[in-house]
């Protein structure tokens, strides 16, 4: 793949692309303004399920990235997609924030313990013992089980934190039973964006910090990719995985002059 070829479509990741928890990173600031003034599309992914888009662009402005909420794309709205696409109307246990359950409301799906469909299980800072036990006994008694990312631990001021991958884990092992994983890695992740926006795989640039989450799942979906090295994976690991981004760049204000071209422009 050759990142020369036109580019009509940008997906880009937030943390550690954008953003390390709530300072800006060196260039992301003109990065988007260089998007938004181009009149391309283009979405932020997250796998954080916990907010909704208008609680991410308040975040992110107040880092001063100014996102239309509307160009935000999270595990959680990729979740609902998925669930409105195999069973439209359906009925759901959640686990999860705000993020996680207003997609699904605004899918047409109701929040039961009552023989769901689906047990759905987000990102929360609030686990508790009574939910995931719910949870396990419903998977017991046969709903599907849902997952919105396979992030096993995120980031925190104070340091690591479990996330939904372990949540996820702890749950299988009581049930014997794999959740379905929406977000990144899974392709599919990718591919909910590109029908969000009506776009091309081919036409289509994916940006991220990580080469086994943003740089795999973009490659799987058909997607050019661009590994920044101001997130998770350092310079010296690329060699190390079976895959190649198409170009890997020290951050997002290299790319700047290449996502504020024009239609009509082609990079040198």
């Amino acid at each position: 793949m050759d990142i020369a070829r036109p580019i009509e479509t940008w997906l880009t990741d937030m943390d550690g692309v954008l953003v390390h928890e709530e300072d800006p990173i060196d260039g992301a600031t003109d990065f988007i303004e260089a998007l938004k003034a181009s009149g391309k599309k283009f979405l932020v992914l997250t796998n954080n399920s916990i907010f909704t888009p208008r609680d991410l662009r308040a975040r992110l402005l107040g880092s001063g990235i100014d996102v239309p909420e509307e160009a935000i794309w999270t595990s959680a709205l990729a979740t609902a997609d998925f669930l409105d696409d195999q069973r439209p109307h359906g009925t759901a246990y959640v686990v999860g924030e705000a993020g996680l359950t207003t997609a699904l409301h605004d899918i047409g799906y109701v929040m039961t313990d009552r023989d769901p469909d689906y047990v759905v299980l987000g990102e929360t800072r609030t686990y508790s013992f009574e939910a995931i036990t719910r949870a396990i006994r419903l998977i017991d008694a046969g709903a599907r089980f849902i997952a919105t990312n396979p992030d096993a631990s995120g980031p925190s001021m104070a340091g690591k934190l479990p996330a939904t991958g372990s949540v996820a884990a702890l749950i299988s092992t009581a049930t014997n039973r794999k959740p379905y994983f929406i977000g990144k890695p899974n392709p599919l992740m990718m591919r909910s964006a590109l029908n969000r926006l009506e776009a091309h795989s081919e036409t289509t640039v994916m940006v991220g910090d990580r080469m086994d989450t943003d740089i795999i799942s973009g490659l799987e979906a058909g997607l050019r990719t661009i590994l920044v090295t101001t997130g998770s994976t350092r310079p010296d690991q690329v060699e190390t995985f079976p895959y190649r981004p198409t170009k890997v760049v020290d951050s997002v204000a290299e790319l700047v002059d290449l996502a504020g071209r024009q239609d009509e422009e082609r990079p040198d």
